[in-house]
């Protein structure tokens, strides 16, 4: 079976860390070289990671005919004007989230991609690929748990190096471009909706000005999912959901382990049903995924449209913020 040859613009640490690595196992993935403005940081990272060619620049990379696809984990600033130049070059683009900085920017790029109907791109939100997820959207779907009236995320880390890209306003840094939309995101898989309108409270860092708290409330119409992220609190994630009839909630909802069992619980009438999950890579998934969608010219599972309603939402809750009220949708 053929495999799609990947190129990686940047040596960004997820992408060595996590996404490459899990990539390289894929069935229907080859990652065959890697970019860096920094040609010998390129050279070390292929080293590393048994990548055969580097690139001591995005755009060689992107004007390789043997690459067929990137993936992007540059900083949020430089998401849609890479994908752009990728498009332009003829490449398939799978971009870290958040896709876009705004709204608009992720409509440009909706925009843009629409002339380039052969090629494909998806924001990454690596969770939905996870057969966790894919097991709770069923049993939402199948209505064990009855009808959904509100959901409960959180998601925090400590970070407060201001030196940190994540703490870089200039670069689209803050906690709700980095976690929140993970919580943001998880509650319209689920619902499969969008929120009518949205609250949001937003505290800054003095220093930074990124945000370095945020909790918010989206009003589904049919019911509610509230949440609060955080870069500067101890480091947890869960996540939720409860209906008429019972809830679901999700021991780790974003950072799946990929070499560990992870597990849910379902309850139902006070009866607590633990339900494991092998150990399986949510990036290799999502690579084969959208290697897939390449090799059979079908839709990617996550359109553009996706991106823009997500951020959306992150644009709401912070125009709640200096408001102190709902913000329509």
């Amino acid at each position: 079976m053929k495999k799609v040859r990947w190129g990686i613009l940047s040596t960004a640490k997820i992408g060595l860390d996590k996404v490459i690595p899990a990539m390289q196992a894929g069935e229907y993935s080859e990652v065959n070289a890697i970019a860096s403005r920094n040609k010998e940081q390129a050279d070390i990272a292929a080293q590393k990671l048994g990548i055969k060619k580097t690139h001591g620049s995005y755009q060689e990379l992107l004007n390789d005919p043997e690459i067929d696809a990137v993936y992007i984990p540059l900083p949020n600033h430089m998401h849609v004007p890479w994908t752009l130049k990728a498009l332009e070059a003829g490449k398939h683009v799978l971009c870290e989230k958040p896709i876009a900085l705004t709204a608009d920017e992720a409509k440009q790029l909706l925009d843009a991609q629409k002339k380039y109907p052969g090629l494909k791109v998806m924001e990454a939100f690596m969770y939905r690929f996870h057969p966790q997820w894919l097991f709770v959207k069923k049993l939402v779907k199948d209505g064990r748990i009855g009808d959904i009236k509100t959901i409960q995320a959180f998601f925090s880390y400590y970070n407060d190096d201001p030196d940190n890209i994540r703490n870089k306003i200039e670069t689209g840094g803050g906690g709700l471009m980095d976690i929140g939309c993970y919580c943001i995101s998880q509650s319209r898989y689920i619902l499969d909706k969008e929120p009518s309108r949205v609250q949001g409270l937003v505290n800054y860092d003095e220093h930074t000005g990124t945000d370095r708290m945020a909790s918010a409330m989206m009003d589904f119409g049919t019911g509610t999912s509230s949440f609060t992220c955080s870069t500067q609190l101890a480091p947890s994630q869960s996540f939720t959901i409860y209906g008429t009839k019972g809830f679901i909630d999700i021991e780790i909802p974003v950072n799946i382990p990929p070499d560990e069992t992870t597990r849910i619980w379902l309850e139902i009438n006070k009866s607590k049903e633990e339900i494991l999950f092998e150990p399986d890579n949510q990036y290799t998934l999502q690579g084969d995924t959208f290697s897939r969608a390449i090799l059979d010219d079908t839709d990617v599972p996550t359109s553009l449209y996706d991106a823009v309603n997500n951020m959306k939402v992150i644009e709401a809750i912070k125009e709640s913020d200096k408001t102190g009220g709902w913000i329509s949708l």
